[in-house]
């Protein structure tokens, strides 16, 4: 997916902020050390974020728009549920280091509340008439299960992990 020219600063305070990650604690690091490697002004980065975790919620949300942009087909059966879990695993190994990186300032919970955020949406706009907790139950293990494959350096292939992830949610 190709960045916008109006993103690209957006994308540089993102890619900054994770190089800092990988330098400094998170607590440590300031918006001006942020601007300087991004080799934008703070003017620029307050016209996008208002602080920090902001950044790190549009990594989140370019990555869903990124997923959802090569997402061609509506799942109708099990093997449809498998493709797009075979996906996002993909996705998610592709992008571990980032992900290591929020677990490593212990900010996994900006990722879990994200995760609600999208799975509540969705649940409420597609499956209306579904339990409300559902939404949740989906993100928690999603949440759950990635943090530990990541833990383990996502040993675990992308097929198995895939295959007890949907005989998980999926039943015929």
């Amino acid at each position: 997916m190709e960045i916008a020219q109006e993103e690209y600063s957006k994308h540089y305070i993102m890619q900054a902020l994770f190089k800092l990650m990988d330098e400094y604690e998170y607590a440590n690091i300031k918006v001006i050390d942020i601007v300087q490697k991004a080799g934008v002004g703070r003017a620029t980065f307050y016209r996008y974020f208002k602080r920090k975790e902001d950044v790190l919620l549009y990594y989140l949300e370019y990555n869903t728009k990124q997923f959802q942009f090569n997402q061609h087909f509506y799942p109708r059966c099990k093997a449809d549920y498998l493709k797009i879990a075979q996906s996002a695993l993909t996705m998610l190994k592709e992008n571990k280091e980032p992900f290591k990186l929020l677990r490593k300032a212990r900010l996994e919970y900006i990722y879990l509340d994200y995760l609600n955020k999208i799975y509540i949406s969705t649940f409420e706009s597609e499956y209306p008439n579904q339990n409300e907790y559902l939404a949740y139950l989906y993100a928690g293990m999603l949440f759950n299960v990635s943090m530990i494959w990541l833990d383990n350096d996502c040993k675990e292939t992308i097929d198995n992990l895939s295959q007890i992830i949907v005989d998980a949610i999926y039943f015929e």
